[in-house]
């Protein structure tokens, strides 16, 4: 038996692996994981909570503006946050002595449940903070009717 679990061997099996999936659905008790080709920014982390009126997903993105930012819809009710830190420009007279900042393409993908409001979504960036806000439908209890019983 292995001590490396198998998502690093790059296989995808039938057992739970936290790497191997595209979407993060909470109501299927799955993980969210990247794609390899967006694995420049694995560290972005998003804490997604749900209030009585909607579901509010907020990003640490530090030093990227609006315009490298990209939050989308899907027809199937996913949520896609994207975007792309550049790197910087080297100047052939500095030294550079360490380089710890991420640069490179980040995506991440939720699959939201059906109450949300899908044509209501509002995205803003601030200080470095995305926040996207997916208002609730309100869910409607069912009516009672009495009925007289007649005899």
């Amino acid at each position: 038996m292995s001590l490396i679990p198998s998502f690093f061997a790059g296989r995808r099996s039938s057992d739970f692996e936290p790497f191997s999936l595209d979407v993060w659905d909470p109501f299927k008790d799955s993980l969210s994981t990247f794609s390899r080709e967006n694995s420049a920014f694995v560290g972005t982390r998003i804490d997604w909570k749900e209030t009585p009126e909607a579901h509010v997903f907020k990003a640490d993105l530090p030093g990227l503006k609006k315009e490298e930012v990209k939050v989308e819809i899907e027809d199937d009710r996913v949520l896609q946050i994207s975007g792309e830190r550049k790197v910087e420009k080297e100047d052939k007279n500095e030294k550079w002595h360490r380089v710890e900042r991420s640069s490179g393409k980040f995506m991440r993908r939720f699959r939201l449940p059906e109450n949300a409001k899908m044509d209501q979504v509002k995205a803003s960036i601030e200080n470095g903070v995305l926040t996207v806000t997916v208002p609730k439908e309100e869910v409607k209890k069912p009516e009672v009717k009495a009925i007289e019983i007649s005899g």
